[in-house]
């Protein structure tokens, strides 16, 4: 905590003498003030627990994902966010994708992949398939669930979604 005039008085004692030249560095002080308040909450802007609402989808955002709702409840979001940046070391894993989308569904979800790690040219390889099953797509629709799923996964891995036992991808 900064005291009262903290910026007037590092001066040396006969500037404070002068009325005009305390209240011009007065305009200063309010200025820096501003900007030091700023920095000293600077750790709480990046904690989902308890940065400002608004701040909420810009770090989503950072943790690349852009689809944080602003209209969903403020708790929603803050999940969301700190389960975003659990996953963002297990992303491309099935523990990774499991984490996101439990966090927007709000439900456990089975994931049944093959797990086949090959090179691009081996033949007699199936190439990896991820079977994803959950109860609903939370708050986002049936489209954009799917482009979230191909988003968490690898790109050579194919995948099949269901919802409460109906295959949505592919259709």
């Amino acid at each position: 905590m900064r005291r009262d005039n903290w910026l007037v008085h590092q001066l040396p004692m006969g500037m404070t003498d002068d009325d005009f030249f305390v209240r011009f560095v007065s305009i200063f002080q309010a200025v820096a003030t501003t900007f030091l308040e700023d920095a000293d909450t600077i750790e709480s802007l990046v904690d989902p627990t308890v940065a400002p609402q608004p701040f909420l989808p810009w770090l989503g955002s950072w943790l690349g994902n852009s689809w944080i709702d602003s209209s969903l409840p403020d708790a929603a979001q803050r999940r969301l966010v700190r389960s975003l940046s659990a996953a963002l070391g297990w992303r491309g894993t099935v523990f990774g994708l499991a984490l996101v989308l439990e966090a927007i569904t709000e439900a456990p979800v089975t994931i049944q992949e093959t797990g086949v790690v090959r090179r691009h040219r081996d033949d007699g390889c199936p190439a990896p398939f991820a079977r994803i099953q959950v109860r609903s797509t939370g708050w986002l629709d049936e489209g954009d669930f799917v482009e979230l799923v191909r988003d968490e996964l690898p790109v050579s891995v194919a995948f099949e979604v269901e919802v409460d036992g109906r295959r949505i991808w592919p259709a």
